[in-house]
């Protein structure tokens, strides 16, 4: 019997009632909540993970998990979702032109509705990563939803910034993907496709610029985002155990999504994809256009070596806080870069304090 962690696995969580709660979008996607309930409480937390990420991250059992810091700082029910970019479904796996704003319109609302449905009227706290961070603030500040007592944004909120190289990669990656190399999607794991393979060439091509470690998963991720050596945390930061099943908590990513992160980059806020698109008439073209009228307030997380989404929550902040004088708040996390802020060993000790001192903050 192999020692490696499960994949897709609540072992992390212990102590607690563990149900799953399906539902569907108005676009004809099935996505999930997991419920983790020890006790009902007054304040309810809503985990979103980031783009290739899943509600794994949140329950990771080789160190103390965010989902079990909550519960045992008394925040005894706590659900976590997987939306449509979630690696426990195979829609990233898939072709097809998603956007933010699908992810806007039609995931966070759906999944909130579901919460509510459970919980009734309590309070709600929500704790969001990357791209999941970008796209529920874009369904809140664009009037999909509202009943949000506090947001906690790790990395980027409504400003998405970008290291030049990232720039390019945004850029000018989505189309070579799919037009010149065949790839609708990337995967972490094409390294352990067959030999010769276009996903195993691709892998041992970018092997050969990462030399920071012999995880070729890992590289391969650096290259899907960010730029860096590693890009996504410092090695440091995370466990061992972590490190070697780092695809299975960072799956496949279709490549679409680049071509919207790209969009907001140019603009310098989140925007629209395309706002000649019927179907999204209801989300607005600027989803800062009316950041004044919203009072839900923002805690903006931000690693000073995140080198996927740079300084964006440090300016993010400083844009918000013109709108809404005192009402949002920024955090640094010294040390940190993009992800390790929930995947790392420590992140328990530096990170999640902060975020329970603000929701209890905000607990009023």
């Amino acid at each position: 019997m192999s020692n490696r962690i499960p994949r897709f696995t609540h072992d992390g969580v212990k102590g607690a009632d563990i149900s799953a709660h399906p539902f569907a979008t108005e676009d004809g996607l099935g996505l999930n909540l997991t419920r983790f309930h020890r006790a009902d409480c007054d304040d309810v937390v809503l985990l979103v993970h980031g783009l290739t990420l899943a509600s794994d991250m949140f329950i990771m059992p080789e160190h103390r998990n965010l989902v079990s810091y909550l519960l045992d700082e008394g925040f005894t029910d706590v659900w976590a979702v997987d939306f449509r970019m979630s690696n426990r479904f195979p829609y990233d796996m898939e072709t097809h032109r998603f956007t933010l704003d699908d992810c806007a319109l039609y995931d966070h609302p759906a999944a909130l509705a579901e919460l509510r449905r459970h919980i009734g009227d309590r309070r709600v706290h929500v704790i969001a990563h990357c791209l999941g961070s970008v796209s529920f603030m874009m369904s809140l500040y664009g009037g999909a939803l509202d009943g949000v007592t506090s947001v906690i944004a790790n990395s980027v909120a409504l400003v998405p910034r970008v290291p030049l190289w990232s720039k390019y990669k945004l850029g000018y990656g989505p189309a070579l993907a799919e037009y010149l190399l065949g790839f609708s999607f990337l995967d972490p794991r094409f390294g352990d496709a067959p030999v010769l393979t276009r996903g195993w060439l691709l892998s041992r091509f970018l092997s050969v610029f990462h030399r920071e470690c012999d995880v070729r998963a890992c590289h391969l991720l650096s290259f899907m985002w960010g730029s860096g050596r590693p890009a996504l945390y410092d090695h440091h930061n995370l466990d061992d155990a972590t490190h070697e099943r780092i695809a299975d908590l960072c799956g496949g990513v279709g490549v679409h999504y680049y071509r919207h992160v790209h969009k907001m980059v140019e603009a310098g806020r989140a925007v629209k994809y395309d706002p000649k698109d019927g179907r999204f008439t209801a989300l607005p073209d600027d989803y800062l256009a009316n950041a004044a009228d919203i009072r839900t307030p923002v805690l903006m997380l931000g690693g000073d070596r995140n080198r996927v989404f740079a300084d964006s929550n440090v300016v993010c902040h400083r844009r918000l806080e013109e709108a809404a004088p005192g009402l949002h708040e920024f955090a640094a996390l010294p040390g940190y870069g993009h992800m390790d802020p929930f995947l790392g060993r420590d992140a328990h000790a530096d990170v999640f304090p902060k975020m329970v001192d603000f929701i209890k903050r905000k607990a009023c």
